[in-house]
């Protein structure tokens, strides 16, 4: 072999190793698959072609309705309405909510977790809160909780669909 034959080797192998430990996918063979952190070669699951939950893994609606209670009682026990503080107010109640409900579910769940919050000032106005979904209704679920006091009012929904 000769030196610039050895030289470029040489080069492409330092290349190659920057190229890996800078965590972009290069794999040296077709079946590893190399994710950016370089903790080894990416786990594929195969479909398990489940297309039901089982009993201990139906959506709970009690402990979803359980949690938007306790948030939004942390959340806006005395609070006033303010359109500003509202809005940011809103996306931290649906966050936590979000959070706390996969929680509960756990890792091996197949629940979609969708949560919408609304909050409004209560002028003693009337307003209704309505929603539409395409699901199944034997394995998909909701969960619901309304908050009034004298300055607002809240409106919070969790949709578990059940997705295969």
């Amino acid at each position: 072999m000769t030196t610039t034959k050895k030289k470029m080797a040489q080069v492409i192998s330092a290349n190659s190793f920057s190229r890996i430990s800078a965590g972009i996918s290069s794999a040296t063979s077709g079946s590893e698959i190399w994710d950016e952190g370089l903790k080894g070669p990416q786990v594929v699951y195969e479909n398990t072609y489940q297309l039901a939950p089982k009993d201990s893994q139906k959506f709970p609606t009690k402990k979803a309705e359980d949690i938007m209670k306790n948030v939004f009682l942390t959340h806006l026990l005395d609070s006033k309405y303010n359109s500003d503080t509202c809005k940011n107010l809103t996306t931290q109640i649906t966050e936590t909510v979000k959070t706390q409900v996969k929680a509960e579910l756990g890792n091996n769940n197949r629940f979609k977790v969708v949560v919408l919050v609304m909050i409004g000032a209560n002028f003693g106005q009337g307003a209704r809160v309505a929603s539409r979904c395409l699901w199944y209704p034997q394995y998909d679920r909701f969960a619901q909780y309304e908050y009034h006091n004298e300055s607002l009012f809240a409106v919070g929904i969790v949709y578990g669909v059940y997705y295969e």
